[in-house]
């Protein structure tokens, strides 16, 4: 081979990406790329562990943020804070490859430190269902999972495609979401929580808020007078039994006040398609319960 031919050869060979590199982009449109699979990796999140699980990341998550408590391994999984605080020294110790976290995490300034050391960030968002399968097969991508990640994702979308089959084309329910009740927390049309109930067919009454979880009163609701409330376990006092006082209330009327495990429907992991189709089964009963008005 000529030497002019070699030396082009090496030339295009320092070009190519290094072997077992590994590139996507996250939730906030960075592009993420490693030099090869990623086999320490810190979650952020609850939703971002779960999603990771989901990838078949067993054995590459190294550490986790608080209430990272599904599946059952993940409880044992070392902790560095909360999604409000994490302890940085313990993230450095623990010499992570990836960092995944909730784009909306109050640790920002912390997770710009640890970008600053050099550990690459994926950003977790889904604000749609769809996105969620996406994010499993995406982290799966960077953990060098592929196979077991395609199949999760594909499960997942599969899920989803039966559930808008299903539901498509229903009756419309006009519906409050109560996340927490001390202050009353709802979640507008920005939050994934606004599309699980599109999906189911129905209508979010603080759609057109433009924080993402506001806070809003009883007189609004009253106002809005919907016809189905749901309300979750996690973190409720009151739960939605609170609006059995507004006997005129057509929600309290119709007997649509919802309670669905907030795990399954708070966080954007797999397992808010079972939520969503949870959501979907009551809001039928909100419509059967219409008819016998």
């Amino acid at each position: 081979m000529k030497k002019t031919t070699l030396f082009a050869a090496a030339l295009a060979a320092l070009s190519l990406p290094a072997l077992g590199a590994v590139t996507t982009r996250d939730d906030g449109g960075n592009t993420i790329t490693l030099d090869k699979p990623a086999t320490r990796v810190i979650s952020m999140s609850p939703h971002v562990t779960e999603l990771l699980f989901a990838a078949g990341g067993v054995k590459q998550i190294v550490g986790a943020v608080n209430y990272s408590d599904y599946p059952e391994a993940a409880k044992s999984i070392p902790r560095i804070g909360s999604n409000r605080e994490i302890d940085l020294e313990r993230v450095i110790a623990m010499k992570p490859d990836l960092i995944v976290a909730w784009m909306h995490n109050a640790s920002e300034r912390q997770i710009e430190m640890v970008r600053k050391l050099g550990v690459p960030v994926f950003l977790s968002d889904p604000q749609k269902l769809e996105n969620i399968p996406d994010n499993v097969a995406r982290l799966g991508h960077l953990m060098g999972t592929d196979a077991a990640a395609n199949s999760a994702a594909a499960e997942l979308r599969k899920q989803l495609s039966e559930l808008r089959s299903r539901y498509a084309g229903r009756p419309a329910v006009r519906t409050f979401y109560q996340v927490w009740d001390k202050p009353l927390y709802t979640l507008s049309g920005k939050h994934i929580i606004t599309d699980a109930l599109r999906l189911c067919g129905g209508e979010n009454i603080f759609d057109k808020l433009t924080v993402v979880a506001p806070i809003v009163s009883v007189e609004s609701v009253l106002k809005e007078d919907p016809e189905a409330i749901f309300g979750t376990a996690e973190k409720n006092y009151g739960g939605v039994g609170l609006w059995r006082s507004y006997p005129t209330l057509l929600a309290t009327r119709n007997d649509n006040l919802f309670t669905v495990d907030g795990d399954l429907l708070n966080r954007a992991g797999p397992r808010m398609i079972a939520g969503t189709a949870v959501m979907c089964e009551k809001l039928e009963l909100a419509r059967q319960h219409r008819q016998k008005k």
